[in-house]
């Protein structure tokens, strides 16, 4: 399993309605914004290709100006 967190970008006039499409998504979380348009959310995925994928949908986000991951943990396990 992959977490990553993500910092987006929208005109602070744009916030609510980002917000509204991020939180009505089932590929993010968000967990802060702030009134100059900064949102933090995380994606989770089976591999870093999934992740990979709901990078991009968040950078396609109507009124998103940038999407950026900032961190990313993956927690795999070696079976032998």
């Amino acid at each position: 399993m992959n977490i990553s967190s993500i910092v987006i970008k929208t005109s602070p006039e744009h916030l609510k309605d980002v917000l509204e499409s991020l939180n009505a998504s089932d590929f993010c979380e968000t967990h802060f914004h702030d009134e100059l348009g900064r949102i933090i959310v995380t994606i989770e995925g089976e591999n870093v290709g999934e992740e990979m994928k709901k990078l991009k949908l968040l950078q396609k986000t109507d009124r998103v100006l940038s999407a950026e991951m900032v961190y990313s943990y993956s927690d795999s396990h070696i079976i032998n």
